[in-house]
């Protein structure tokens, strides 16, 4: 029997604002334990949340990037659960009266277009942080995280494969980082995911029992706890078990996925309205600002890139994929003109001079001018491609221009015609047996005295001269 995975992604991604959803708390990453909070976080009898109005628009601006409709009226209401990085025995999310819903993210998929609908978009605040002694029986609660303000962003069951979901989480923290509403960052937990999935035989329309995976903190680990798990459960129905309903925990050193307990539906969270926050209106007015204030988002550069720099669709992908990479590159090309030439040189030698310092391109410490200015050297004939690449070496080292190296090193290339002349005949005359030779049909000597001529010249010869000249030369004196 021939089996589909049904996949559907929860995914949390932490807001870049400067305090906490509901309270005047800050929000950054890497605190002492607990020094980032108040009563109004803590949930102290009496204290009251007020709404981060900048947290409404930075949900705004994902609905409108993923095609959602947006809610004239949402509602925040109380999700009811206990834990020790709850405080207050409830978190803060939207249920029957989210911010957006039915929208959608496409994708490339088998060379064809797909979309993955979106269920919802909503805001809610996340909770604390439990950190277990790795020697001793007992937890430490770390308050700082609680309060940050988040949006989960709901998709339908519309994807596949574990390499679809990965190419669909890709796509949201793209999107996300490309908005500058959310910094991306995985490890921090700033980009996160749980996955729901299940799997049925093909061509029958009823969901199978599904699972739900948390702890993946990696577009990778998604994709490796998706395929464990779709091959988990096809084993289990090939043997004549039943799947479980149940929360799984992915485990990346043994690279399967364990059971933590069972699955909760909606109605165990005994969902009501909180009663502490009014209705929230999103306004056409308010929304046309919004969007008025979006970047150029992600697909639409990649298509802009291709259309109007002519470069392959491949090089717009990676050029594209992080929005200053994509800023340095249209920076480069505006002042040499030459956007294959741009492509090229910062996807080879400057992405692998920055991966291997794990770098960014914000951290790059070759301008794009300095860039530019070395390939219209280039272009110009000044120096040779081969040169350029110890040039450009030199300038990520030293963050020196490539004028100031060629001048420091002595690269500039011999373009005149008369020395070169002279230094191909000297070089031939030096090799008569091997002109001899090549005159009499051997032709793959012409590269022996194309390497002299270099060796004479320290590389500096301009090689497209130097073979004219030489064939001018070879040719002659065989005549």
């Amino acid at each position: 029997m021939e089996f589909e995975a049904i996949i559907g992604l929860e995914v949390h991604a932490q807001l870049l604002t400067d305090t906490k959803i509901f309270c005047g708390c800050s929000s950054k990453f890497g605190a002492a334990p607990n020094s980032h909070t108040c009563p109004v976080c803590l949930g102290m009898p009496g204290v009251l949340p007020v709404l981060n109005k900048k947290v409404v628009e930075y949900a705004v601006k994902m609905a409108l990037a993923t095609n959602c409709t947006i809610n004239p009226t949402c509602e925040f209401a109380r999700k009811n659960y206990f834990y020790p990085d709850l405080p207050k025995g409830y978190q803060i999310s939207q249920y029957v009266y989210p911010l957006a819903e039915h929208g959608y993210v496409e994708l490339e998929v088998n060379g064809g277009k797909k979309k993955i609908g979106i269920t919802r978009i909503h805001m809610e605040e996340d909770a604390g942080k439990l950190l277990h002694d790795e020697y001793n029986p007992v937890s430490y609660v770390d308050l700082n995280r609680t309060g940050v303000p988040l949006i989960e962003i709901v998709s339908e069951p519309d994807i596949r494969s574990a390499e679809e979901a990965a190419n669909y989480l890709k796509s949201l923290h793209e999107v996300l980082v490309y908005l500058e509403i959310c910094d991306g960052n995985m490890e921090e937990g700033s980009f996160r995911c749980d996955a729901n999935v299940s799997i049925r035989p093909k061509g029958q329309k009823e969901f199978g029992t599904r699972a739900e995976l948390k702890n993946m903190n990696s577009f990778r680990n998604v994709q490796r706890a998706l395929e464990y798990e779709i091959k988990r459960q096809q084993y289990i129905v090939e043997n004549g078990g039943t799947v479980v309903q149940e929360t799984r925990l992915w485990d990346d050193a043994q690279g399967a996925t364990h059971s933590m307990r069972g699955k909760e539906e909606a109605h165990d969270y005994r969902y009501f309205p909180d009663p502490d926050l009014v209705p929230v209106i999103v306004d056409t007015a308010w929304i046309d600002r919004i969007r008025a204030d979006m970047p150029e988002l992600p697909q639409d550069k990649r298509e802009r890139f291709i259309r109007y720099y002519q470069i392959p669709a491949y090089d717009a992908g990676v050029l594209t994929a992080d929005k200053a990479l994509a800023q340095y590159y249209e920076e480069v090309v505006a002042i040499c003109a030459q956007p294959k030439q741009a492509a090229n040189w910062l996807m080879g030698d400057v992405m692998k001079f920055l991966n291997e310092d794990r770098r960014t391109i914000r951290e790059c410490p070759i301008i794009a001018a300095s860039l530019a200015e070395m390939i219209n050297l280039v272009e110009a004939g000044t120096i040779s491609g081969k040169m350029a690449k110890d040039i450009v070496e030199e300038m990520y080292r030293s963050g020196k221009g490539p004028k100031e190296v060629i001048a420091e090193k002595g690269m500039v290339q011999i373009t005149d015609r008369d020395t070169l002349i002279h230094t191909a005949s000297v070089t031939v005359d030096e090799h008569p047996q091997q002109a001899a030779d090549y005159r009499a049909g051997k032709e793959k000597l012409f590269g022996f005295f194309v390497g002299q001529i270099m060796k004479k010249t320290q590389g500096k010869a301009n090689p497209q001269l130097v073979n004219e000249i030489l064939k001018e030369i070879l040719d002659k004196k065989n005549d």
